[in-house]
């Protein structure tokens, strides 16, 4: 493992798949919306699909909407999403353990998500999980920054810090790949909703199969 990565600081954590289980909550809200839509739900292959990636990309390419029916789908989503399915979601066992001993280690912890910054902040307080981080950066309501690569870019500017020594730890490789536009060092999650071949791929510096596991890597 690159040394960078032992002492990285600050750490920055995608939250579906990584700090939370949030399939479930996702994919209700998909199927809702193509209800809405008058379309047929989706399979589940395709459905599983969505979670990771920013909302217009999943309903553009995998539901095959044009434009207009993108923002209508979005819309949709959103109904159901704010009502109930941001908390059709769990925390993964171990990361409250981990994000207090980074903490306690010293280290300056952020969230990146290309989810709407609102629902991502409400998540983090119904969990309790907002105090562990200094800044949780997500996308605009209305479309703006959802590339994982702007995400982390808005990271860095709010915190006041260089890319060097940075890190992002993600289970997609939109998160991967988004570190390696912008220039950080990146760990590959593995009890997300991505697999080491996606993640390897995508150009990630190191794999971890849990949170002790990235704890240990994390802190050398």
């Amino acid at each position: 493992m690159p040394a960078r990565l032992a002492d990285a600081d600050p750490i920055l954590f995608d939250l579906d798949g990584t700090l939370t289980e949030s399939g479930p909550g996702i994919v209700a809200s998909v199927q809702y919306a193509m209800g809405v839509m008058g379309v047929p739900e989706l399979a589940t292959d395709q459905v599983h699909r969505f979670i990771g990636p920013p909302l217009l990309d999943s309903f553009r390419d995998i539901a095959g909407f044009d434009p207009r029916q993108v923002q209508d789908a979005i819309a949709a989503y959103r109904v159901y999403y704010a009502s109930d399915g941001q908390y059709q979601n769990s925390v993964y066992a171990g990361i409250p353990e981990l994000l207090c001993a980074l903490r306690d280690a010293g280290r300056t912890l952020a969230v990146a998500t290309s989810k709407a910054e609102v629902f991502a902040e409400s998540i983090l307080d119904h969990f309790g999980l907002t105090g562990s981080f200094a800044t949780v950066v997500g996308s605009e309501l209305d479309g703006r920054r959802t590339a994982k690569a702007e995400v982390i870019t808005e990271v860095l500017a709010r915190l006041g810090r260089p890319t060097t020594g940075t890190v992002m730890i993600g289970d997609r490789h939109h998160d991967i790949s988004g570190a390696v536009t912008v220039g950080v060092g990146s760990i590959g999650v593995l009890w997300g909703y991505g697999d080491g071949a996606e993640l390897t791929t995508a150009g990630a510096d190191a794999l971890a199969g849990s949170p002790a596991d990235l704890l240990g890597q994390l802190t050398g």
